[in-house]
């Protein structure tokens, strides 16, 4: 996995057999920054397969657009369908350079059928629904133990909240797949306990 640093939010490209995924991009704009860190880690927009937006948010998806239109397919969930043009406004207000995603364009999948698309990538994990932030959110969870939720609220701020549901839902489904290092897009990494 190498983390990829080149605006506001981290993004992550996980290697495959036949190409990696690419999870989050930043925001619309930030296309040139985005090469350079491509190649600081020897990576090149071919070497990405499939990219998966977290939740469509326009600091998660500003690049997708554009890399589809250089080959690189979308990987959109069930439960995203409805908000992949979420942030469509949001860039034609800010008078940012934007390519609209072509959903028609995309592989289309079940959360329930992501671990048999991920193994044909050659990747060991699955895709959750994780719908606390933002109706649109998933996670990606790998076998080896990482994991990586977007904007999901860190499990250490479970307390700070009173009646929040769906937020301890979604770290009681993610702490059954015993994560041992959880990504996220703003704040640096953290190791888990996974008995907690």
């Amino acid at each position: 996995m190498i983390k990829l640093k080149y605006g506001n939010t981290n993004t992550f490209y996980i290697p495959g057999s036949s190409g990696g995924l690419l999870v989050d991009t930043d925001y619309a704009g930030t296309q040139r920054a985005f090469y350079q860190a491509l190649k600081a880690h020897g990576l090149q927009v071919k070497d990405i397969a499939f990219v998966l937006a977290t939740h469509y948010h326009p600091d998660h998806m500003g690049l997708i657009g554009s890399l589809m239109k250089q080959g690189v397919r979308l990987l959109l969930l069930d439960v995203q369908t409805a908000s992949v043009h979420f942030s469509d406004g949001i860039f034609a207000r800010d008078g940012l350079p934007f390519e609209p995603i072509d959903e028609t364009n995309a592989e289309l999948i079940r959360c329930q059928d992501s671990r048999r698309f991920l193994a044909g990538m050659g990747i060991a994990g699955e895709i959750i629904p994780t719908p606390s932030h933002s109706d649109d959110s998933v996670s990606v969870i790998l076998d080896d133990g990482d994991c990586f939720v977007g904007d999901l609220e860190p499990i250490e701020y479970l307390d700070a909240y009173e009646n929040n549901e769906k937020l301890k839902a979604d770290w009681e489904l993610l702490m059954a797949h015993h994560p041992k290092r959880v990504f996220y897009a703003h704040v640096n990494e953290k190791y888990l306990d996974s008995a907690r």
